[in-house]
């Protein structure tokens, strides 16, 4: 301090101080630089950027690997539950739910619901959820059945509370004692095949099978496209027809017959399935198989007039260009009146009915109920009478019945019976137990009051569409994504990685997240696997 004021003190006032006497004390933000210090200036703040972008992607990296772990355990060292709920209710005092299989709506719904409220039982044949919409993929080896189903125990094992599963086939339903009988369906059975399980509360969610409009030979000649079995049957078949066709001495008319794949339903399974199948031909058969290369041909047939009704003219124009140019043959107003071991006959738009050579038919028609919901309805004469499936109110209870709910494929509604519905379904219905669970936690015993109090707590189901997606071959897809009041359409190859994406997320589980990226990695860089099975 007396240094610094002597200092100021000796200062002549007014005086002038050179720039050379303070030139080191000032800022250096302040003073002028030449050009070679601007450039080293800048060259610091990329060193910087660079060494800020390598550590961010050294942490994400690290905090994605860290996720996977955790993960990866939890998925394999589930928790081990007691069986009382959150009042501690014992399991055996709870009322008992009873789902019947395992697709997107009765799956959505196991993973809604809080169990700890009630006493779960889930009966289906088939002991895992299958992600449908990536099912034509596996009938070619884009990719991997096991890449795309998920055991069901999966997620049995991991809800609180009382939750069982049981392998077997509902065949009736006695909903006037709330009882189901189930039977073993497997090839290997024990002593005990049959049994019933008692239910308070019934949930139908087993979906439907494939319609076949008691069209001649479909059932007989045609491959169905619904369930893993029938991807690993198409295929089989399809190397079936390659290798009759490469058979020594093979003529040539015979070849082309026998490298003519039909399919047969212009919605999204059959245009996908087509797509598949174009690529499989394009980017692996034609490498492997170089002789046969120009007798490949595939035709998709369509009742009505365009293929894929639900999506937008504009997709739809595109969509059919696209299979133009890919040389895919599409019969628009066509009907397929027989389908025969060797051929398809069909009747074109004019009446005339043309027989159709073809190594290979699929099958992607519309949907019919299951024997035991075709029984379940026959029940209830005047109140269901609805050809497609049951009858359900806002609440998606079943018209006549008060302790029986059903969704998905199984119910007729005024939704087109699609996944993105289903799952809808499914997590709004979880919202309805839980309405029901307070219902029930405040004494009300009679079932119909029940009901009527639930509704008074929660709301009517109500569908939000959230878009269209369709896969439609040479790396394109195409999109309806509704914004606000607005539908925006896209197609290309762009949108293949939307499409891509889209279904990514919406895999119930970070094992099929991986194995689904795998298998689509391991087709880009080494091809699809044309070994027969």
């Amino acid at each position: 301090m007396f240094r610094l004021g002597s200092r100021l003190l000796n200062t002549k006032p007014h005086s002038r101080l050179h720039a050379s006497q303070f030139s080191n004390k000032i800022n250096p933000r302040f003073q002028s630089t030449n050009s070679n210090g601007s450039n080293q200036g800048r060259f610091e703040w990329a060193k910087k950027g660079l060494r800020f972008t390598y550590r961010g992607t050294v942490l994400s990296l690290q905090l994605a690997l860290a996720y996977v772990v955790i993960s990866a355990y939890i998925h394999r060292n589930p928790k081990q539950y007691n069986l009382e709920g959150k009042d501690g209710v014992e399991a055996e005092k709870k009322k008992k739910i009873v789902i019947l299989g395992t697709g997107w709506a009765s799956t959505s719904f196991l993973k809604a619901i809080d169990s700890s409220d009630y006493d779960i039982t889930v009966v289906s044949p088939r002991n895992y959820f299958l992600f449908t919409p990536l099912l034509p993929s596996c009938t070619v080896g884009t990719l991997e059945h096991r890449s795309i189903v998920e055991p069901i125990r999966y997620t049995t094992r991991h809800k609180p509370g009382k939750v069982r599963f049981v392998e077997a086939e509902c065949t009736k339903i006695d909903h006037e004692s709330n009882r189901i009988t189930i039977t073993d369906s497997s090839e290997i059975q024990g002593e005990v095949n049959s049994s019933t399980i008692d239910y308070d509360y019934l949930v139908v969610g087993c979906g439907a099978e494939t319609a076949t409009f008691g069209i001649p030979g479909v059932k007989e000649h045609a491959c169905f496209l619904k369930e893993i079995d029938h991807a690993k049957e198409i295929r089989r078949k399809l190397s079936d027809c390659l290798a009759a066709a490469t058979f020594d001495g093979q003529k040539s008319k015979e070849q082309e017959r026998l490298l003519h794949m039909v399919v047969v339903g212009g919605g999204p399974t059959g245009v996908e399935y087509a797509a598949e199948l174009h690529d499989f031909l394009e980017d692996d058969l034609k490498k492997w198989y170089p002789d046969m290369a120009g007798k490949f041909k595939i035709t998709l047939i369509e009742a009505h007039q365009h293929v894929l009704a639900s999506f937008s003219k504009q997709m739809i124009n595109y969509t059919e260009s696209t299979f133009k140019e890919n040389n895919i043959e599409i019969l628009n107003n066509t009907m397929v009146k027989e389908v025969k071991e060797r051929s398809v006959v069909v009747q074109n738009s004019k009446k005339e009915l043309e027989e159709i050579p073809c190594g290979l038919l699929v099958w992607a028609g519309g949907n019919m109920m299951r024997p035991v919901v075709r029984d379940l309805i026959s029940n209830f004469p005047e109140l269901q009478k609805n050809r497609r499936g049951v009858s359900v109110n806002d609440y998606l209870l079943m018209n006549g019945a008060q302790n029986i709910f059903v969704l998905g494929d199984a119910a007729a509604t005024q939704y087109a019976p699609t996944a993105q519905v289903a799952s809808q379904q499914g997590k709004y219905l979880a919202r309805v137990f839980k309405g029901l669970n307070k219902a029930d936690s405040e004494g009300v015993k009679d079932q119909a009051q029940v009901i009527e109090q639930m509704t008074k707590n929660v709301r009517p189901f109500q569908y939000t569409h959230n878009g269209s997606l369709a896969y439609i071959g040479s790396e394109k897809a195409i999109a309806d994504i509704p914004i606000l009041d607005t539908t925006y359409s896209f197609g290309g190859v762009a949108t293949s990685l939307f499409w891509r994406s889209a279904y990514l997320s919406n895999l119930f589980s970070v094992r099929n997240f991986w194995m689904v990226v795998s298998d689509w990695t391991k087709t880009m860089v080494y091809g699809r696997d044309i070994a027969r099975e």
